[in-house]
């Protein structure tokens, strides 16, 4: 941020105010119906819980040959003695058949391991159904906030404290909320309302530049919704695509078509807030480094650093949910099934839906903010722009 002349206080402050009076309406709103989705908590879990799950340790693993018919294409035929380290048995050695089939953790001596414990009439039988990484994810958290840091310096300390906040929204009230039975779709809307007041401004502090992308924002976040229940309905779409999906809709009973919708918004809004700060800095910069700029000469060259980070924004989207839908793909490819057939199925079909929605919303968004801040923006020398970083 850079200090801005003394004659420039007392227009500074009437900015502030006014950027205030935007915010403090839509904040107010966001509370009120957060307190009134709040979660009750005592939302219960499935009844048919395949069994308990707890931390083990391989102590020693006993191999022996397969016998005919039989394969051991992860670990090979035999078992295992895990000790275990938690639960009602913590301390105490059990014996496991070595894990095989598709997805099975490949283990060995020493490993930290997750035993799935299960009540049989015969008793508890045991079995090793994942690896833990909870020691390796720490590191990488650790190593990433480190880089962060280091980078970004007080940026990136703000930008972490968003972090947090995110996941805090994501975890402590939309997921529970739904869980509640409440509205996915209302829940993710007043969830990543709650999400953009406060991570833009800890990120780029509260400057009118900032209140411009809020509400740049907002606005093709809403748009970004109708369009996304437009193409949802249009298209027939029920959000159950896998054994995943049917699960959670039938053991929580969720609306799994609001589901499908509350992650296409929320999908969106972090590359909304993405283009739309960038959007409403790049106005800001322009219009301290050509004073003599109108609205025009801002809103056009802004639109054309738009275009272009649309064109890669776009580009990164559709990569990330064709990565997400490769398996599909392969399948696709493997059966030599035509093209045409693979996207009108319900899976491809909710992916191309998510990506080309999130486009339409990215694409307007650009002349929303660039508009806005051009108007707020361009009458401004002195007013500190929240940066592009």
């Amino acid at each position: 941020m850079t200090g801005g002349h003394a004659h420039a206080a007392p227009e500074s402050r009437r900015l502030r105010t006014i950027a205030l009076l935007v915010i403090a309406p839509i904040a107010v709103l966001t509370l009120a119906a957060m307190l009134w989705l709040w979660p009750s908590g005592d939302t219960q879990g499935a009844d048919d819980v395949a069994g308990t799950q707890v931390a083990g340790e391989v102590t020693s693993i006993d191999r022996v040959t397969c016998e005919d018919g039989l394969t051991g294409e992860t670990n090979g035929c035999g078992t295992a003695q895990v000790r275990l380290l938690e639960g009602t048995g913590s301390g105490r050695g059990v014996e496991v058949d070595l894990p095989n089939g598709s997805g099975a953790p490949e283990i060995g001596e020493g490993d930290s391991v997750v035993v799935l414990v299960s009540d049989t009439p015969d008793g508890d039988v045991y079995s090793v159904v994942d690896q833990q990484r909870g020691a390796g994810l720490k590191i990488l958290v650790l190593a990433s906030a480190l880089a962060l840091f280091a980078f970004g310096r007080w940026r990136g300390v703000t930008a972490l404290v968003g972090l947090v906040v995110t996941f805090g929204v994501l975890l402590g009230f939309i997921v529970p909320a739904i869980l509640d039975g409440e509205s996915p779709i209302l829940v993710a809307l007043v969830g990543s309302a709650a999400i953009m007041l406060s991570v833009l401004y800890l990120t780029h502090g509260f400057t009118l530049a900032t209140t411009v992308a809020l509400v740049g924002t907002v606005a093709s976040f809403v748009l970004t919704g109708l369009l996304a229940y437009v193409a949802v309905a249009g298209l027939h779409l029920t959000g159950v695509t896998d054994d995943l999906s049917m699960a959670v809709g039938m053991n929580y009973d969720i609306d799994m078509r609001g589901l499908l919708l509350a992650g296409i918004v929320i999908g969106s809004l972090g590359v909304l807030d993405d283009i739309t700060v960038t959007q409403a800095a790049t106005v800001g910069e322009l219009a301290r480094a050509n004073p003599g700029y109108g609205f025009r000469q801002l809103y056009g060259a802004a639109n054309r650093v738009g275009r272009a980070h649309i064109a890669s924004v776009v580009n990164t989207i559709i990569l990330a949910y064709a990565g997400s839908s490769l398996p599909v793909l392969v399948l696709v490819v493997a059966d030599n099934g035509s093209l045409a057939e693979a996207v009108t199925d319900q899976f491809l079909a909710q992916e191309i839906v998510r990506s080309l929605v999130a486009t339409l919303g990215l694409i307007a968004a650009v002349p929303i903010t660039t508009a806005l801040a051009a108007v707020a923006l361009g009458r401004v020398r002195d007013e500190p722009v929240a940066a592009a970083d």
